[in-house]
């Protein structure tokens, strides 16, 4: 029996980027096209396949523990971002603000996807999803860099919009425009957890 089943949603990537020297900015610069290795985007500061443990962790590692890198991809979705920029009073959020790898359009609640959801691309590229990103305040100096005083309103307006970190599984590339599938984990909620 498949551990991972293919479902009908599709959807479409709608931009690329990625964070170029993050101990200096934050901000991604947009792509065409991004060659998915199993470190993850090429040229990405948050490549490697293994990572120093951070904040997200601490309650399981010291910080700076070297662990394995499934952060190496930050994606959220368009639909997200309209109501993030909705609820900040913007017109539009920009995704390079907070470093995203990748935005995708056509999937409902996207930051809800289970853990190890798979999203594979027409090249055959695949990434896995690892968890639900949360919003911070880090983004906010890059917001206010082109909208003044509206940085502090991102972590607020995005508590549950935040996209997905992610890992890649099988590389290729992946461009503008292209389509993917999500195939998501066959397996039940464990039912213990008070989530």
């Amino acid at each position: 029996m498949p551990a991972l089943e293919p479902t009908g949603f599709t959807g479409r990537v709608a931009w690329l980027g990625r964070v170029v020297e993050r101990g200096r900015r934050l901000a991604s610069e947009p792509l065409q096209e991004a060659q998915a290795t199993f470190a993850g985007f090429a040229g990405e500061s948050h490549a490697g396949l293994t990572r120093p443990a951070d904040n997200r962790v601490r309650l399981q590692y010291p910080k700076g523990t070297e662990i394995r890198n499934t952060r190496q991809l930050s994606i959220v979705s368009a639909e997200e971002l309209a109501l993030i920029a909705a609820a900040m009073g913007i017109e539009r959020f920009d995704p390079a603000w907070i470093g995203a790898s990748m935005v995708v359009e056509g999937i409902a609640d996207f930051s809800l996807l289970p853990p190890s959801t798979r999203i594979q691309f027409a090249s055959g590229a695949t990434v896995t999803v690892d968890m639900q990103n949360r919003p911070c305040v880090l983004p906010a100096p890059e917001i206010d860099r082109d909208r003044p005083g509206f940085g502090k309103r991102f972590k607020p307006a995005a508590e549950g919009r935040r996209g997905v970190t992610a890992w890649v599984e099988r590389e290729g590339a992946i461009r503008l425009g292209d389509g993917f599938r999500l195939h998501v984990p066959a397996q039940p909620r464990w039912p213990h957890h008070p989530f």
